[in-house]
């Protein structure tokens, strides 16, 4: 069965993008031909074209969308014109693999059917619900833009993969695929990467406690909702024993700096940007808790979120709001405050502060689950039937 693969991702570099790495190194282990189209990094992954451990990589320029939706058309319509230059330059493929957002590389893989390519659509992203938490328009002719575009890449998909349940649901439902045609690849954590180092005690600057977020920086992402919850754990709940590190980056990054200063925050709050694997080890290492406060909305709600996975693989205690796929990757390795409920989610996090037995309970529970039913070696399984699948279709 192996042949040629390329694989499409225009939202971040590889092998930065983890999930995308993962991917690419699991079908070049069973024999593939692997290519990756992606955009360059800016302080990694820049080289135009690269060969990483026997992956084909081909970068382009990118200038990431600032402001509104006239900014993200900018974007992906200067990604679509590289993708399918360096498609061209790939040559014929025996699979296409084009990951979202946006849902715009289908335009690609119709071409590259067209010289008998099978097309399997990754959906990392339910891009009509991103819309709506996203941008707070409604559904405006926009959304209705973003609907019609997901129709037509379910319809030139010859396979699906979904990330988890959920999404196989609205693949199967709103997409009309048939079940077999639908396969979960869940994200899993890169074991080589987080593994626990012994605990570094002035990492916490003098506070007895140390609270974790780890990810991206968006506007739906909640770390304002992680901000006030920590501001009502001084003023509410009377806790000023801790410090706060925020690990990541994102376009909301300056926002929230300035929003942790305006809360009176500052001086318990520390904003590292993207840090090295070896740094990042080391804060979640040291960490007592960590924070995953994603509020609820349409995107949220059904989304598994990456951070999640990483916290439970370095066995660390979570608190999050209630979220239907955030218990279906945590279980009990997480308390969950009512959803948007930031005075519930600073109580929830002075609860496990004092329970040290509770914390440190949750962080075997979480991390036998990342080491079991959730590991990668079993996504890698489902994704390998996905390309025997679409191969044979």
């Amino acid at each position: 069965m192996p042949g040629k693969a390329l694989i499409l991702v225009e939202n971040l570099s590889v092998p930065f993008d983890r999930r995308v790495w993962q991917e690419s190194t699991t079908l070049r282990d069973a024999g593939w031909e692997v290519h990756v189209i992606c955009p360059q990094g800016t302080k990694r992954d820049t080289e135009a074209e690269a060969v990483v451990d026997g992956v084909h990589i081909h970068r382009y320029p990118l200038q990431a969308a600032t402001g509104g939706p006239a900014g993200y058309l900018q974007e992906y319509g200067s990604a679509l014109w590289h993708t399918l230059r360096l498609a061209r330059k790939v040559g014929p493929v025996d699979v296409v693999h084009a990951c979202n957002p946006p849902d715009l590389l289908y335009l690609v893989a119709k071409y590259l059917k067209r010289h008998g390519a099978k097309f399997i659509f990754d959906q990392h992203d339910l891009c009509p619900e991103l819309y709506l938490s996203r941008f707070d328009r409604g559904q405006d002719l926009l959304y209705r833009g973003v609907c019609a575009l997901e129709r037509a890449t379910y319809r030139a998909a010859d396979v699906v993969i979904s990330t988890n349940e959920s999404y196989r649901q609205v693949a199967r439902i709103r997409g009309g695929k048939k079940p077999e045609d639908v396969f979960v690849v869940r994200s899993a954590p890169v074991v080589e990467r987080f593994h626990e180092v012994p605990a570094e005690p002035e990492l916490k600057k003098g506070k007895p406690y140390l609270l974790a977020y780890l990810g991206v920086m968006g506007p739906q992402d909640g770390v304002d909702y992680a901000l006030r919850a920590l501001a009502k754990l001084r003023d509410e709940v009377g806790r000023t024993d801790w410090h706060a590190v925020f690990v990541g980056s994102g376009d909301a990054f300056d926002d929230m700096v300035a929003l942790s200063a305006k809360l009176g925050l500052a001086n318990q709050v520390e904003f590292t940007g993207r840090i090295s694997d070896e740094d990042l080890v080391r804060y979640l290492s040291t960490a007592d808790v960590c924070l995953s406060p994603d509020p609820l909305n349409p995107l949220n709600d059904v989304s598994t979120m990456n951070k999640v996975m990483e916290y439970m693989a370095m066995s660390k205690p979570i608190v999050s709001f209630e979220l239907r796929e955030a218990r279906v990757s945590a279980g009990d390795a997480a308390v969950y405050a009512p959803a948007n409920d930031e005075s519930a989610f600073a109580k929830l996090v002075a609860q496990l502060l004092d329970d040290p037995e509770e914390r440190a309970r949750m962080g075997k529970l979480g991390q036998a689950r990342v080491a079991g039913a959730l590991s990668w070696e079993n996504s890698a399984k489902n994704l390998l039937a996905a390309y025997e699948h679409a191969v044979k279709s």
